[in-house]
């Protein structure tokens, strides 16, 4: 068994941990000595729940890597996920013609829309949480799944869930029938997210990525983020969204017309 330190970010530390069961990513929230020792505890273990509830739904409609089961940990700081054997698309998506660029963009529009509709909201879309994955290249998960068939859905616990999820894969069936075979998408890093199904926050999601784009693939961010929005267009608020976006963008120096 080895481990390494693979990210160090000012909320937690990543570390990649190579076991006989295979490679895992430990995300480690870190002590702030600036806090109060049990508020700063109390501050971590929640924010830990958190995101382990938003990662465990988010695998359950689209790629995303799920949670493995701890032993019961009242007080638990840290979370342990499948690793993904990919690129981080912040640094390879630009390395791609434009075609293929485009239609990674799709995806992750199509990915965000299953995600808004059943009430999941990121908080920190941008390139570098989202791991392409080809085909050809092993995942080393089974999880990341995406919701696609009855089956997965009658799995889910509660009527009020099952109900829900049931109502998002119905809209998105022929999206995913139609999206390109060659990719993956990861969504990854939910410790912004939060659940919420108000428009505004969808609106900002849709900003923040716009944003990121603009930042790190400026060269074609407006032809990428419009194949973003096709891809975002089977949500069912899209017009509302898309309508919350213009508000939001306005409120800034950027005015532009999608």
């Amino acid at each position: 068994m080895s481990s390494k330190v693979i990210q160090q970010g000012a909320e937690a530390e990543i570390i990649l941990s190579e076991t006989e069961e295979g490679k895992f990513v430990i995300k480690d929230r870190i002590k702030k000595s600036y806090r109060l020792v049990e508020l700063d505890k109390q501050i971590r273990v929640r924010r830990t729940r958190s995101e382990m509830k938003l990662l465990k739904k988010a695998s359950e409609i689209i790629n995303s890597p799920e949670p493995v089961a701890e032993k019961k940990n009242k007080n638990l700081t840290r979370i342990k996920m499948p690793y993904i054997e990919g690129q981080k698309l912040s640094e390879s998506l630009n390395d791609f013609p434009l075609k293929t660029q485009k239609q990674i963009c799709k995806i992750i529009g199509q990915n965000i829309s299953k995600i808004h509709d059943a009430g999941l909201i990121h908080g920190d879309l941008t390139t570098s949480n989202m791991i392409l994955v080809k085909d050809n290249e092993k995942s080393n998960s089974n999880n990341g799944r995406k919701l696609n068939s009855p089956k997965d859905v009658s799995a889910l616990k509660t009527n009020k869930r099952k109900n829900m999820m049931e109502s998002v894969l119905e809209r998105h069936q022929s999206a995913s029938q139609s999206e390109p075979k060659n990719f993956k998408v990861f969504f990854i890093d939910f410790g912004l997210g939060f659940h919420s199904l108000k428009i505004e926050d969808k609106a900002v999601d849709l900003h923040l990525l716009r944003q990121a784009l603009e930042a790190k693939h400026f060269k074609n961010w407006k032809t990428l983020f419009k194949s973003v929005l096709t891809g975002y267009s089977k949500s069912e608020d899209y017009k509302k969204v898309i309508e919350q976006f213009k508000k939001v963008e306005s409120r800034g120096r950027y005015k532009e017309s999608y």
